[in-house]
């Protein structure tokens, strides 16, 4: 079965300390990596597709990240802290 989700929204993986956030389904085209925990992808028009976050129980770092106040709402969904 084929599960329709409503976007943007947040898969954490506990065991990987990771989580993903989808903004559009949309093909991936290309990635920005910001440094060692966040990266973000971008489809071919340019607009962002998914954040990917690591190490997400040290807190995760929301600047320089697309759509900051949407991604801050659905990692608190999680409980995982976040500074700007």
């Amino acid at each position: 079965m084929n599960e329709q989700r409503q976007m943007p929204y947040v898969e954490y993986d506990p065991d990987a300390d990771a989580a993903f956030i989808t903004f559009q389904d949309a093909p991936w085209d290309h990635m920005d990596i910001l440094d060692d925990y966040r990266n973000v992808d971008y489809a071919s028009d340019g607009e962002p597709v998914g954040v990917e976050l690591l190490y997400v129980s040290r807190d995760v770092n929301l600047d320089g990240l697309p759509m900051m106040d949407e991604i801050a709402r659905l990692l608190e969904t999680e409980h995982i802290h976040v500074f700007a």
